[in-house]
């Protein structure tokens, strides 16, 4: 059966329209984005196929274009039109975080360096480099790999400090398992940058840790 002749309260646009984009599940926001399905299946049904074969959102985000582009019904103009809809939810994100006190609006702050970071297939550890008010002058991503304390370099973190005229930092780094919990050696270079900042200082105010759904802030945990 086409959407269309699902009732109204059922097919996604309208139950978005009706009832706003929080009611419709993952597999019906993703059939907004890809309007139409394939011989013999809804772009609904299609969706839902799309997260099962890739274990939800995340993995399907991830996706390199070669690697989207294998399924049928999905194209080059797809995967396009999906990296432009991620960067501005990212971008959107970051101008809401310019104008407000990073460490005030936490939840904007963690919603933003999710966005940066979840998707990364690898670890990496990035800056927020903030202003005396505690707001956003910039992120930058400065170290990939196996975070810890040998291959983050507080000299660098430092550099790029001065470089922005910073007064605060928070820093952050994804787990690609998808845990968030923070190991004993996350604990360690928190402890390493705090000091190394304070020289110059610079306050890092939160060392917070990526998951798949969640993030952990190991300022609330009494590490900083």
């Amino acid at each position: 059966m086409s959407i269309r002749d699902w009732p109204d309260d059922e097919r996604p646009r309208e139950k978005l329209l009706q009832r706003g984009a929080a009611a419709l599940s993952d597999a019906e926001l993703l059939a907004i984005f890809l309007r139409v399905g394939v011989p013999g299946r809804s772009a609904v049904d299609l969706a839902r196929d799309l997260l099962k074969q890739h274990c939800g959102l995340r993995a399907l985000l991830a996706l390199d274009q070669a690697a989207f582009c294998e399924t049928h019904g999905l194209g080059p103009a797809k995967y396009v039109q999906l990296q432009a809809v991620m960067e501005l939810a990212r971008r959107y994100l970051e101008e809401n975080l310019q104008r407000v006190d990073a460490i005030q609006s936490v939840a904007d702050t963690r919603r933003y360096l999710m966005a940066r970071l979840r998707h990364h297939p690898h670890e990496v550890f990035a800056v927020l480099f903030l202003d005396n008010k505690h707001r956003v002058i910039q992120f930058e991503e400065l170290f990939f790999g196996t975070i810890d304390s040998s291959s983050v370099h507080p000299r660098q973190v430092i550099k790029r400090a001065l470089y922005h005229n910073a007064a605060a930092a928070i820093v952050a780094h994804n787990h690609p398992s998808g845990v968030a919990e923070p190991s004993r050696a996350d604990e360690l270079l928190t402890v390493r940058l705090k000091e190394a900042l304070a020289l110059i200082d610079v306050r890092l105010l939160d060392h917070i840790v990526i998951g798949d759904s969640h993030a952990i802030s190991l300022a609330e945990r009494g590490i900083i």
